[in-house]
């Protein structure tokens, strides 16, 4: 078989070194290449024409996120990041994520070489899962027109009402997504009206990141999007990410929903786990859940899709053609959890439609 090519793309001499022997390590990849700065990595990709690349997020001579733009339009590639456990790592890294990167590790705060010699099965096994995801081309969005000097701003987009009305409070919407999902969610979340029912998240994403990828969704979407807290209630109109390195459940007080989030020991090797996410929502919600699984590796979440179709959930697959990574969804269709596999771009009005056909009964009272 062969083996996956890669090129390193780092400024710190130390950090390509111990990458590459972590890669040449494993039987079924090889380092072809080490760049100390997206320049020299320009030309070792034309030339070597490798299967992945680790691009570091801050580099030399020209920004990682340019190269990257640049690299996604021109010849779209494998990219895996690797960043920095800092607020402007975490931006930065969701902004190459939009650009088209596939996934990212994030170096632990201690000794460079300690933390990247911690992170080697990570490394490999997000090269692996890049070297067989879905590239598209990036297509940079056209620039704003820029306002005359001296008019006015322009006033706010009035918020569209959709009429979904008071069946919001009974309602929850379940999320659950993995590689190439922090984008997946946002165009779910970006066409959802502000009145529709709460929207609770697992997306596998590392401490140090959840807070700043909420906090993008909250400026793009009509509904606002925090990350999750133990104990608050779970309101309509609002999204809830679970924090990384936290299970995100929901559970009931009362007349009231409210946001469970636990320490615990991984589930399918992830933490937060879909699965825990979905099993409370078969438990506690019911038939008033409505779950979404979006794209990912893996099967995390997969058999608790199918407890919460079991419990009287509608539920909806992202398909093959959308999906960076056909895996957690395709779990999820073979164990039979999927009411309607659909495109990404269709799955928010499939589900608004939906919403509103039902007015808020109970779908088993449908």
């Amino acid at each position: 078989m062969a083996k996956t090519t890669v090129v390193v793309v780092d400024d710190s001499a130390l950090v390509r070194s111990i990458l590459t022997e972590i890669i040449n390590r494993q039987p079924d990849m090889v380092c072809i290449g080490a760049a100390a700065d997206p320049l020299l990595a320009r030309e070792m990709i034309r030339n070597l024409n490798p299967d992945v690349i680790t691009l570091d997020v801050e580099m030399p001579k020209m920004d990682g996120l340019d190269f990257l733009s640049r690299l996604m339009r021109l010849r779209p590639m494998p990219v895996v990041m690797v960043s920095t456990l800092t607020e402007r790592g975490a931006e930065v890294t969701l902004k190459a994520l939009e650009l088209g990167a596939i996934d990212f590790v994030a170096k632990p705060k201690i000794g460079v070489a300690d933390g990247i010699r911690l992170l080697a099965d990570d490394i490999t096994d997000k090269i692996r899962i890049a070297s067989k995801a879905h590239i598209r081309r990036h297509v940079a969005p056209a620039p704003a027109a820029a306002a005359a000097p001296g008019a006015p701003a322009a006033a706010p987009k009035p918020v569209t009402v959709s009429s979904i009305g008071r069946m919001s409070t009974e309602k929850i919407i379940f999320i659950g997504a993995s590689t190439g999902g922090t984008e997946a969610t946002k165009d779910v979340l970006v066409n959802l009206p502000a009145d529709c029912p709460a929207v609770v998240i697992t997306q596998h994403m590392p401490p140090g990141f959840t807070k700043s990828y909420a906090a993008r969704l909250d400026g793009l979407c009509k509904i606002r999007v925090k990350e999750a807290t133990d104990g608050e209630r779970i309101l309509p109109g609002h999204g809830y990410i679970a924090p990384g390195g936290f299970h995100l459940s929901v559970e009931r007080s009362g007349a009231n929903y409210i946001a469970r989030v636990q320490d615990g020991e991984p589930v399918n090797r992830h933490k937060p786990s879909v699965e825990v996410l979905f099993h409370s929502a078969a438990r506690v919600v019911g038939p008033n859940a409505l779950g979404i699984m979006l794209t990912g590796m893996g099967a995390d979440g997969a058999k608790a899709m199918k407890v919460m179709k079991d419990a009287g959930s509608y539920n909806y697959c992202q398909d093959e053609n959308t999906c960076v990574v056909f895996g957690m969804p395709r779990e999820a269709i073979a164990a039979g959890a999927a009411d309607e596999v659909l495109p990404l771009q269709q799955i928010a009005p499939k589900l608004i439609e939906r919403l509103r056909a039902t007015s808020g009964m109970s779908l088993n009272r449908v």
